[in-house]
């Protein structure tokens, strides 16, 4: 096992807040010394179908403790996802079905593993204790919060100031949050820096449990591909880890300059004097934004498909990009029946668009591409789209077979 030293500095290439100060250079000095592994927490609510660069940042940070040979104890919020984190929001959220809920689950939880070593993995759902409470487990929970406690949250205070609603389940929130941490006896929590109240939570239930109270440790939240907002899937701004290696170089190169720092160290796995290095040599002229850009897109594709892909990928952006070419794989689906074509429909079929609404505004904006040439109207002869390369975008492309 490395030194506490050691450890320290890996581990905390892409924390930004660790607190109580001090202590989780103890716990890991603590660690080295007796050879016991600290038991390392991150809880996530499968509130979404998809797991992006940004919530990987997070799972980044706890594999890195996994190296050092601590156990990785995940939390699949089943229960608490239902109810819904408030953590950010200006209004109170859906709750979610229980359906809704394990369909999340099911499409991210074989992604999440992949990012995670299979060796010190506890993987836990919290519904197991959770959903056993009682009336009477409730209110002891309860009974040691005060109001004023929660309302030091910012998302709280505000909407309270604006006489906004907050409802009762929000408020309780951050407490079963904190009962996870009881329940698995954490020694660290983990998340992004929109989550301290959340986890200094876990440590007031677990010292009224009489537990040593864990340490915790957050992450920057990746500002998404629009430059503005935290990466989001509801907000559209976002890289999936499970998108091909086209689709996600293509997508980083589409980021602000200004992101460029922030991804190198978040996204791309950059040391901490790496990306500052990186951010001052762009600041001063000495880095070019585009090679720059190509260097972070490569990193991130490379992260996620392995050596020699961000080269390919790369060469295929600037076929398409820089050579106004067509991608030398182009997929196939089979033409719909009938003679003229409705293109929303076929494209919608083929996957292209999410939808025929979808369709039809992308032929008004003129990205719908017949070999290159632009359509402007939904429907075209057979014989102009069959066994011919369409172009939806930038990056979207299909060949339209006759079916056999």
């Amino acid at each position: 096992m490395p030194s506490a030293q050691e450890q320290f500095e890996y581990l905390t290439q892409t924390i930004d807040v660790a607190l109580p100060e001090g202590r989780l250079l103890e716990q890991l000095e603590s660690s080295v010394e007796t050879g016991t592994p600290l038991r390392v927490k991150l809880g996530v609510d499968p509130t979404a179908p998809d797991v992006t660069l940004g919530w990987a940042v997070v799972f980044d940070l706890l594999r890195r403790f996994q190296e050092m040979g601590h156990i990785a104890v995940l939390i699949i919020g089943d229960f608490t996802a239902q109810v819904g984190d408030p953590s950010g929001k200006s209004a109170t959220r859906r709750r979610l079905s229980d359906d809704e809920v394990n369909g999340h689950i099911e499409s991210t939880l074989s992604t999440i593993k992949t990012l995670l070593l299979e060796e010190n993995l506890e993987i836990r759902r919290n519904s197991e204790w959770l959903g056993a409470m009682d009336m009477a487990d409730i209110l002891e929970m309860t009974a040691g919060v005060t109001l004023s406690r929660l309302m030091d949250r910012d998302d709280f205070s505000k909407r309270w100031e604006a006489n906004e609603p907050i409802s009762m389940i929000e408020l309780m929130y951050p407490l079963l949050q904190g009962t996870d941490s009881v329940a698995v006896r954490a020694d660290i929590e983990l998340g992004g820096n929109d989550q301290l109240l959340n986890l200094l939570m876990g440590r007031d239930l677990q010292e009224r449990a009489e537990q040593g109270p864990q340490s915790v440790a957050t992450v920057p939240l990746l500002v998404g591909t629009d430059g503005v907002k935290k990466m989001s899937q509801s907000l559209g701004n976002y890289i999936s880890v499970k998108d091909t290696p086209d689709e996600m170089f293509g997508k980083t190169m589409s980021i602000p300059d200004e992101l460029m720092p922030q991804w190198f160290r978040l996204a791309a796995g950059s040391t901490r004097d790496e990306s500052e290095a990186i951010e001052a040599a762009l600041a001063d002229g000495t880095r070019h934004p585009g090679e720059t850009k190509r260097e972070l897109a490569r990193s991130i594709v490379e992260k996620y498909h392995g050596a020699g892909s961000g080269q390919e990928a790369e060469a295929a952006f600037d076929q398409v990009f820089r050579d106004k070419a067509a991608p030398d794989e182009v997929p196939t689906a089979p033409l719909p029946d009938g003679d003229p074509v409705w293109v929303p429909g076929a494209l919608a079929e083929a996957g292209l668009v999410a939808s025929n609404g979808e369709g039809r505004r992308m032929i008004k904006q003129g990205a719908v591409k017949i070999d290159g040439h632009r359509i402007d109207e939904e429907n075209v002869d057979r014989v102009s789209i069959a066994d011919r390369t369409v172009q939806v975008g930038k990056r979207r492309f299909v060949r339209f077979t006759e079916p056999s």
